[in-house]
C-alpha cells in the first residue's frame, strides 16, 4: 500500500473528527468537548470555519491531528458517502467507527513504512501477508467493526515492525532509551543515530541538531521537544502527529511523506 493513500482527505470526510471525538479545556482546546457533538466551529460543508487561525483560537490539539485516512475510509466506503447529517441514524456508528479505522490505518502506514525500507526485503512475503489482512479489516462493514480485536491484530503486527526496526538499525548500534521517561532531557546535538526511542517520553526535550537517522520512534512522546536543525532522515515510524506537536525550523530533516509544520516557521 501506497502511504499516500494513507494522508487525510478532509474533503473527502464528513468532519468526523469535529464530532466523534471528545476534548477537554486545556493548552490544547479552549473548551470542552463531548464525544458524539459537533464542535462549535464546524460549518455546513464539514469544514472548519477557523481552519486558518487554529492555533491562535486555542485549538492546538486540531492542528497536530492526523486520522491516517481513516476519515474518509469511514465516510466515503464504510457508509457508502452518505453523511451522518443526511442519515442521522447512522450517526453513533459512524462515529464509533472512526477510532477502530485509524488504529487500523496507523498499523497500515506502520507495515507501508516497512515494504519500503530495502532492509526488510527478506520479511517482503510476511508484510504483504499482514498487509493484506489489515486491508482486508478496514473494509469490515459498519455492523462489525466493534467486533474487530484490534489488541489481537496489533499483537501480529507489532513483532513484526520490531523485526523491521532491528534490521534498519543493526549497522548503527545507536543506544537503547526504549519507553525511557526523558522530560526535558538535554540532547542537543546528540548522537541518537540507530538509537531504540519506541515509546519514549521526549516531552520539551533539547534535540536540537541532533542525529536521529534511522532511529526507532514509534510511539515516542515529542510534544513541545526542540527538534531546530535536527536530522530525522530515515528514521523508522515516525507520524505527522508526533512532527506536529514538537517544535522545529527549516533547517530540521524531515522523512518523504511527511510534511513541514507551519507553526515551525514561528519556532524562536
Amino acid at each position: 500500500m501506497d502511504r499516500l493513500e494513507l494522508v487525510a482527505d478532509c474533503g473527502s470526510c464528513f468532519g468526523l473528527c469535529c464530532v466523534a471525538l471528545a476534548f477537554e479545556r486545556s493548552a490544547d482546546f479552549p473548551v470542552d468537548k463531548d464525544a458524539g457533538d459537533p464542535c462549535v466551529n464546524l460549518d455546513d460543508g464539514f469544514g472548519c470555519s477557523i481552519h486558518s487561525r487554529l492555533r491562535d483560537e486555542g485549538y492546538r490539539g486540531c492542528t497536530v491531528y492526523d486520522c491516517f485516512g481513516a476519515g474518509q475510509q469511514v465516510s466515503q466506503v464504510t457508509f457508502g458517502g452518505v453523511s451522518w447529517r443526511d442519515d442521522p441514524s447512522t450517526s453513533a456508528s459512524m462515529f464509533a467507527a472512526l477510532p477502530v479505522m485509524r488504529q487500523l490505518h496507523e498499523m497500515l502506514w506502520y507495515l507501508a513504512e516497512c515494504v519500503e525500507r530495502p532492509e526488510a526485503r527478506g520479511l517482503r512475503d510476511e508484510l504483504d501477508a499482514v498487509t493484506a489482512r489489515t486491508v482486508e479489516l478496514t473494509r469490515t462493514d459498519a455492523a462489525h467493526l466493534d467486533a474487530i480485536d484490534l489488541p489481537a491484530h496489533r499483537a501480529v503486527v507489532s513483532p513484526l515492525l520490531q523485526r523491521v526496526s532491528a534490521l534498519v538499525r543493526e549497522p548503527f548500534d545507536g543506544p537503547d532509551h526504549r519507553g525511557a521517561p526523558m522530560f526535558g532531557a538535554r540532547l542537543r546535538r546528540g548522537r541518537l543515530r540507530g538509537a531504540d526511542l519506541r515509546g519514549s517520553i521526549l516531552i520539551a526535550a533539547d534535540l536540537r541538531q541532533a542525529d536521529l537517522r534511522q532511529a526507532d520512534l514509534l510511539g515516542a512522546d515529542l510534544r513541545d521537544a526542540r527538534l531546530d536543525g535536527a536530522d530525522l532522515t530515515g528514521c523508522l515510524f515516525l507520524t505527522q502527529t508526533q512532527v506536529g506537536s514538537a517544535r522545529g525550523d527549516a533547517a530540521t530533516l524531515v522523512p518523504p511523506g511527511l510534511r513541514r509544520p507551519a507553526h515551525w516557521v514561528a519556532s524562536p
